[in-house]
């Protein structure tokens, strides 16, 4: 039995502009809306932090992101700490941090939660003042089936993708060594080493892939997998590929950005071994409209095997859902707020208007930039 837990209920406190949210609800979809910003991609930023943390990353990320006064809602003057507490099937996580004189985060509090039908409630202190995250410590030092166990294995399995950047040094488009296959990585950056291991590993898969990619570029045929080995006797790869009625190999340079992000989405969204959530932010960029009506096909097949959380201002997008998987987001005085829809008091406006209508018309709130 798999160890990997998805999201049940999401608490954050003093986390760049989500200044208080408590026990926002998570299902197996759940579609961020709202205009630009108000916080969504602060809620992935949250869990680029987390993913980061419990790798013993903490330190570097917060430098990367300017310092703790630029992760604290309102700066350091107005929030003293970050606090979280994730609930996860009978465990849960939760963390405070406060910035040191250096600029940067130590643990107030590091905690693991379990709850039993036999035991009742159970707290796991990890202790107060360090730097990075114990979790995954005590993960290795525990017995299969430990509160650490289920803890780290379940926050590890979180994964955001972010399929941006498709620039011509992005490392999509770039040689990567071939044994860089194990999972995707969060750019895609090992895509081709990726896509060659399902090749043999998981033919159907692939298959699948390259089909649903087919339905949204119509001159694509097939990958081109072409290993070439260094004087290191390293093998690399790279994302070659063929169009319909001819031979000839192109490169991924051949490709436009939007195909190079739908072919990154697809990979992501059909993997064999899904990550238990699945976090996309804006997933819609550069893509044609028939693609985001695809996507919107692939999101809710995805979150029948995995939770998937996704962040969109796509009205074409928000018309594959249904009402109740999205959670809008305004911005008021105190910072961002979030609230579930009921699809029961829209009941009247869907016999006239699509999703994606009610939110331009701001009947959902969230208002469309």
């Amino acid at each position: 039995m798999s160890t990997e837990k998805s999201i049940d209920y999401l608490t954050i406190k003093g986390f760049k502009s989500i200044q208080s949210l408590d026990r926002l609800r998570l299902n197996s979809l759940n579609v961020f809306i709202g205009a630009n910003g108000v916080g969504k991609s602060n809620f992935v930023d949250y869990f680029r932090m987390l993913g980061k943390m419990v790798e013993g990353g903490l330190q570097h990320w917060t430098t990367q992101q300017g310092g703790a006064d630029r992760i604290l809602s309102y700066g350091i003057k107005e929030t003293e700490r970050v606090q979280s507490f994730i609930e996860f099937g009978l465990n849960g996580y939760l963390f405070e941090l406060e910035s040191t004189v250096e600029g940067n985060f130590s643990f107030v509090k590091e905690k693991l939660y379990f709850e039993g039908p036999l035991y009742g409630e159970k707290w796991i202190s990890l202790g107060s003042g360090h730097k990075e995250a114990k979790l995954k410590h005590r993960y290795e030092s525990s017995s299969k089936g430990s509160e650490a166990d289920y803890c780290y294995s379940s926050i590890a399995s979180w994964k955001v993708f972010h399929f941006h950047d498709t620039s011509d040094t992005a490392g999509v488009k770039r040689w990567g060594s071939v044994q860089d296959n194990d999972y995707l990585f969060s750019d895609a950056s090992n895509l081709a080493a990726y896509l060659y291991h399902l090749s043999s590993e998981h033919p159907q898969v692939l298959k699948q892939i390259r089909r649903t990619i087919q339905l949204a570029i119509p001159v694509f045929d097939d990958f081109v997998f072409k290993p070439r080995e260094l004087e290191t006797q390293e093998q690399q790869i790279n994302l070659q590929w063929r169009q319909k009625n001819s031979d000839y190999v192109l490169w991924p340079s051949q490709l436009s950005d939007g195909s190079i992000r739908f072919i990154c989405l697809v990979a992501a969204l059909l993997q064999p071994d899904p990550p238990s959530t699945l976090v996309i932010d804006e997933p819609e960029l550069g893509l044609h409209p028939y693609a985001i009506t695809l996507l919107g096909a692939l999101l809710r097949s995805a979150a029948e095997r995995m939770q998937v959380i996704v962040s969109t201002q796509s009205v074409a997008l928000l018309n594959e859902f249904n009402i109740e998987d999205l959670i809008v987001v305004d911005r008021e005085d105190s910072g961002t707020v979030v609230k579930r829809l009921d699809e029961d008091n829209f009941a009247s406006w869907l016999e006239d208007y699509t999703i994606g209508e009610l939110w331009q018309k701001n009947i959902l709130g969230g208002r469309p930039s």
